[in-house]
């Protein structure tokens, strides 16, 4: 394969990256699919049903996922969620962050994303703060804190962190087998506590749940297959095309929309080159804006008060600095993370769900208080 076939396979890969995080969008906003969305429903209504949605979105993803291992399409060991290196302080106060960030901001990434689309300006404000705020924390001031801080501390593993190779060694069972068994379990787990209730046997449950957990799964196919080559002609190096993590990726929402800041901001610049993260970006706001419009629900939005600006500019900073700090959001570690079965994303997204609580309380506990 010569450059121009690189280069030609590359935008194969662009295209198909903004083709699924359409559909990522359009499902969305037709679905009301909205992690945050599911826990505030639990917390303030002890309604399920969004959160059955969110998990057969899960139980889909794993699914896809180890079975793609399983036929040796893709490998863990190729994304940033299963190294070695267990970060577990980062996903845990990153990801408390994030969680209470994303309920101040009224959702997290890529619900913002969804309501950019949906005609929605005050979701334009958040994810502007929270691309500036994420770009700090990959490159900037608080990136050094980062570095410094909750990064230094971490338990090295003998093998990657997802669960297929950490127990791989003790039952003599090769990753691939173990990979599509615990997948498997996973899956009919969650699809089972889904079908428990009447609410989760919807219609817009199951196309909300298995329709986003599939796009996921087709990203990881997009990237860990279609886009990887064993040898790049230029380097002679493994490579996953268009990639800003230089490894295998599906769906995020925190990096990429800085990345995306950095694309615009210095699209001069021939280095800076459009990759998967940031065309998902505008496929995901896009999708949302054909079905809002093919459905008539798109309107503008903007601030009721200065109030409501200042705790959703509170809530993007929180977003955009514990995302990256827990190497993801709800759904780059809540989806695409837990997809690969891996114990930082499990750890992630535990804390994301403890942070949104947590600011559930605070805003009941305001609420009374100027009562």
């Amino acid at each position: 394969m010569n450059e121009s076939d690189v280069a030609a396979l590359a935008s194969r890969v662009l295209w198909a990256a903004f083709a699924l995080a359409a559909v990522f969008g359009a499902l969305a906003q037709r679905t009301h699919f909205c992690t945050m969305g599911a826990v505030s429903d639990v917390f303030n209504m002890r309604d399920w049903t969004r959160a059955r949605m969110w998990a057969l979105a899960i139980a889909t993803a794993t699914l896809g996922f180890n079975a793609m291992v399983a036929l040796g399409w893709v490998a863990a060991r190729n994304s940033i969620y299963a190294g070695p290196r267990l970060l577990w302080l980062s996903a845990i106060v990153g990801g408390v962050m994030f969680g209470f960030g994303m309920v101040l901001a009224s959702g997290c990434g890529s619900k913002s994303l969804v309501r950019l689309g949906a005609g929605n300006l005050k979701s334009l404000v958040v994810l502007l703060v929270l691309g500036v705020s994420a770009f700090a924390t990959l490159r900037g001031l608080t990136g050094v804190l980062r570095v410094n801080t909750v990064e230094r501390i971490w338990v090295e593993l003998p093998t990657g962190q997802d669960l297929p190779s950490l127990l791989a060694p003790a039952t003599g069972i090769a990753v691939p087998t173990l990979a599509l068994a615990l997948g498997s379990a996973v899956a009919l787990a969650l699809v089972a506590w889904v079908l428990r209730k009447g609410e989760g046997r919807t219609r817009e449950v199951w196309l909300g749940g298995v329709g986003i957990g599939a796009v996921i799964a087709a990203m990881w196919w997009v990237s860990g297959q279609l886009g990887h080559l064993s040898e790049d002609p230029g380097t002679l190096e493994e490579v996953f095309l268009a990639t800003n993590s230089k490894r295998m990726e599906s769906l995020s929402t925190v990096a990429p929309v800085a990345y995306m800041l950095d694309w615009l901001m210095f699209f001069s610049d021939n280095s800076k080159l459009l990759t998967i993260g940031i065309v998902s970006m505008a496929g995901i706001a896009a999708g949302s804006a054909a079905s809002a419009l093919a459905t008539r629900e798109f309107r503008w939005e903007g601030f009721a008060n200065t109030a409501d600006l200042a705790q959703h500019l509170s809530g993007a900073l929180l977003m955009g600095v514990g995302g990256v700090v827990a190497l993801g959001c709800t759904v780059g570690q809540g989806l695409s993370g837990v997809s690969t079965l891996s114990l930082g994303s499990f750890l992630a997204l535990g804390a994301i769900v403890a942070g949104a609580v947590l600011a559930l309380r605070y805003q009941v506990w305001r609420l009374e208080r100027d009562a």
